[in-house]
């Protein structure tokens, strides 16, 4: 799985609105735009503002046209605004004016939820995005439901998070850090009975063998959630309570 290199079927298409999606993420910013092949990549980390994350972004693509913002944010969003400061990244995220910023309308998911609306096949599909950290949502019957399961508590006061993401990674070795993707793959298929499991995230290719009822997905798969959200397939946000709770898929 090449990030430089997007799927060609549908993501692309300028038919509609034109959109710039921008993924963001614990150690890379990417970003593509309707009419566009190849990503754009911008190394990110703690020392990513909200506001440096703008003025980058429109430096990478300051020679494409586009009308429209899509966003995924690595962290809990409500009313399409972030709900808590990223934790890999620097500050200033909650309460920023993107659409101000960007100078396009901008619309806000959680970066999981985004790639999950790029994935979805029908049915119940659980998505878990293994990257710097570990990213999860649920599409069942369209209804896309972004989920906070990394910083749940996993073993030994750790989280499911510390196990799966990039920190569990470099301190287990590659061995161990896929036997407990096997297991937490497993336990939650048993909790949450999905049709199917699909693994994303810029780790999931070090994946040697998939746990039982699990697909490789792809990072593109981010790009194309991305489209789709200004493109009548992400039309409704349901809140309740105090974080967001379900999104119309429309698929």
């Amino acid at each position: 799985m090449d990030d430089s290199k997007p799927e060609k079927k549908d993501a692309h298409k300028t038919n509609g609105p034109r959109i710039l999606v921008v993924d963001v993420g614990g150690t890379h910013v990417k970003v593509l735009a309707s009419g566009q092949r190849v990503p754009r990549k911008i190394p990110s980390g703690p020392a990513m503002t909200a506001k440096k994350m703008v003025r980058l972004v429109k430096e990478a693509t300051k020679d494409w046209e586009f009308d429209y913002v899509s966003m995924g944010y690595p962290g809990p969003v409500i009313h399409g605004h972030p709900l808590r400061e990223p934790h890999n990244l620097g500050g200033g995220w909650v309460g920023f004016n993107f659409p101000k910023a960007f100078g396009h309308p901008t619309k806000i998911i959680n970066d999981a939820a985004m790639q999950a609306l790029g994935s979805y096949k029908g049915g119940r599909m659980l998505f878990l995005g293994l990257g710097t950290g570990l990213g999860a949502a649920m599409i069942v019957d369209g209804v896309l439901q972004p989920m906070e399961l990394g910083h749940l508590v996993y073993k030994k006061g750790k989280s499911y998070e510390d196990y799966l993401g990039l920190g569990g990674l470099k301190r287990f070795g590659k061995k161990k850090w896929r036997r407990e993707v096997a297991k937490v793959v497993n336990a939650l298929e048993a909790a949450l009975e999905p049709d199917y499991v699909v693994l994303g995230g810029g780790n999931s290719k070090k994946l040697k063998k998939l746990p039982s009822g699990a697909r490789l997905g792809s990072n593109e798969n981010a790009f194309r959630g991305g489209f789709k959200m200004w493109q009548g397939e992400l039309n409704k946000f349901q809140s309740h309570g105090s974080t967001m709770r379900s999104a119309q898929a429309g698929i």
